[in-house]
């Protein structure tokens, strides 16, 4: 008895010591990573190319110290590079206030790329816009095929910050060589020869207002639709005529304007492959008749 008693109290202090231990909570949540939904799609949607409006110095500053920011930073010097400022996975506020088609709030659905760039300066004849340096152009089209591919892009959403903002933004402005990113096959872009066959039927008659505020919708501007042209209106039509007809872009909807949205929001029909002929029949080979006499005998055997 005395032997049992040690014994007992040796098992009544473990059994204390295990109630007292803690078990220690699982490092993570399982996950199971085996399955996958059909219905997902990219983040980034969109890309959105802006102009600095400053010096490279002062670009930089701006985009690491204040709010504003975006993801690349394409630089103005002799061989023209990318600053990566913001991580992709990252949202960057470089869009602001946008809207484009059912989207709005585009920072978060999209890339934004600066590029070093004075804008534009107020002079007696008018507001003068600064060219951009062709080895920057060379540049950004480098990335944005990595961009695209990389994110499956549409020709389509490759934008400038005027086409999400329309009533408060210029950039990239009318010195954007937007040609050359559709030559790249980059950005959609209205084909020359349909505008051309189009342009006689609107010269001869001219679409009301209401015609190009719809139209201006359907391409992905956010435009009034009031059929009165309000300097709204005016301002949608600068910033797609400063885009795709930049020798002239005072907002007024003319002949050819209306040519390029028509092409623009018409899709091309698509052309039914040609008939490919049916070979003509090969006739059969006719087998051979018995001879009259044979088959006459052999008839008469047979009664």
């Amino acid at each position: 008895m005395s032997k049992l008693l040690p014994l007992v109290a040796l098992s009544a202090a473990v059994s204390l010591l295990s109630s007292c231990a803690t078990v220690a909570p699982p490092a993570g949540p399982r996950i199971d990573k085996s399955l996958s939904s059909r219905g997902q799609s990219e983040r980034i949607k969109y890309i959105i190319l802006h102009y600095t409006v400053s010096d490279l110095p002062r670009s930089i500053k701006i985009l690491t110290q204040q709010d504003v920011s975006a993801h690349y930073l394409l630089t103005d010097t002799d061989q023209p590079f990318f600053y990566a400022l913001v991580d992709e996975a990252r949202q960057s506020n470089h869009a602001g206030l946008s809207s484009w088609k059912i989207y709005n709030q585009l920072n978060s659905a999209s890339i934004g790329i600066e590029i070093v760039n004075p804008g534009f300066t107020e002079t007696p004849q008018g507001r003068v816009y600064a060219p951009f340096k062709q080895a920057q152009i060379d540049q950004l089209i480098l990335l944005l095929k990595q961009l695209v591919a990389r994110y499956n892009i549409k020709p389509e959403n490759i934008l400038g910050h005027n086409d999400i903002a329309p009533q408060r933004k210029q950039d990239p402005g009318p010195m954007f060589p937007w040609k050359q990113l559709a030559d790249a096959g980059l950005v959609a872009w209205p084909e020359p020869s349909r505008v051309a066959a189009r342009l006689p039927l609107y010269t001869e008659q001219l679409p009301d207002v209401a015609w190009f505020q719809r139209k201006l919708a359907l391409v992905g501007y956010a435009t009034p639709q009031t059929g009165e042209l309000d300097l709204a209106t005016r301002n949608v039509l600068v910033v797609f005529q400063s885009k795709y007809r930049q020798s002239l872009y005072d907002g007024t909807p003319d002949a050819e304007t209306a040519a390029l949205l028509d092409v623009l929001t018409s899709p091309v029909p698509v052309m039914a492959p040609p008939a490919v002929p049916m070979p003509a029949p090969v006739p059969l080979p006719v087998a051979a008749s018995a001879p009259a006499s044979t088959a006459v005998a052999g008839s008469t055997s047979g009664r």
